[in-house]
């Protein structure tokens, strides 16, 4: 009786442990700074992410003390990867890589600190950036100008982003 018990109380734990997947946490489309005028001429714009930090040092960068962006996906509308992010910009500052995009609206999928997975919707503007933050503690040097409306946010309230103005399908 009492090796029945011990299993099932194994069991129990076990598929416990394996139905605790956790799921990706989806947010709000970014975009551009409010402020920034598009240039209708311009056909592409700026991408940055600001992915988690790396957990573990990279010995072959040239400062392998230094922290590394994790690398990310571009999905396009449909789901399908458009492009796999190498997150480092090559510089021994080791920035995140800056992507030059057609614009239209993409999803990233990126580490972000304390979260794990997360999916941001991201409108490109012409002539315009949209820089998405998920390293966790990042000062915008305009904190006082996001509010409820035009902030995308995490769970715990970290500014992300500047809400897209742009209706995302």
């Amino acid at each position: 009786m009492n090796a029945k018990l011990l299993f099932a109380i194994g069991a129990v734990i076990v598929s416990a442990g394996c139905a605790t997947n956790p799921k990706s946490v989806v947010l709000d489309p970014v975009g551009p700074a409010p402020a920034a005028t598009a240039n209708p001429s311009e056909v592409n714009g700026t991408l940055t992410v600001y992915s988690a930090f790396q957990t573990s040092a990279d010995f072959n960068q040239r400062d392998p003390y230094r922290r590394e962006y994790s690398d990310y996906k571009i999905l396009r509308p449909d789901g399908s990867l458009l492009q796999q992010v190498h997150n480092s910009s090559g510089s021994i500052l080791q920035r995140p890589q800056a992507l030059t995009l057609p614009a239209g609206v993409y999803r990233v999928v990126a580490q972000a600190n304390s979260y794990g997975e997360v999916v941001v919707p991201v409108v490109i503007v012409g002539g315009q950036s949209t820089t998405v933050h998920l390293e966790g503690g990042f000062r915008w040097p305009n904190q006082g100008e996001f509010n409820q409306a035009n902030a995308v946010q995490l769970p715990d309230g970290e500014v992300v982003g500047w809400r897209s103005t742009t209706a995302v399908k």
